[in-house]
């Protein structure tokens, strides 16, 4: 179940380029960490890590430079979010690329 700040910031996103994908009304994941990249992005702007709308813009920006990529990678909706929340956590300091990609290596092992 959706706190009031989740649900306003999905809501917000209902019918922009950036909305997440949906069934029936209900969000969509097709695995585990689809459904944690969301959680952990609302949560650190819930907590005022960041600015909702700071995390948008970063989302449009990776949606936009897969639309533009010439390499015709297939289409995934997370891949764009994991990218747009690793790149607002830099920006807010929250963690160094370096450190963020130790973490993920981690995470694969």
């Amino acid at each position: 179940m959706l706190t009031r700040f989740e649900q306003s910031a999905v809501t917000s996103m209902m019918g922009a380029g950036d909305h997440p994908p949906r069934a029936n009304g209900t969000l969509c994941f097709a695995s585990d960490w689809e459904r944690a990249a969301f959680g952990v992005a609302l949560a650190l702007a819930r907590d005022g890590h960041f600015e909702w709308d700071e995390f948008r813009e970063k989302l449009i920006a990776a949606i936009g430079d897969w639309e533009r990529a010439p390499d015709g990678s297939s289409w995934s909706y997370y891949e764009q979010w994991l990218t747009a929340l690793e790149a607002t956590v830099v920006q807010c300091g929250l963690a160094t690329p370096e450190e963020l990609s130790a973490r993920l290596a981690l995470a694969a092992d």
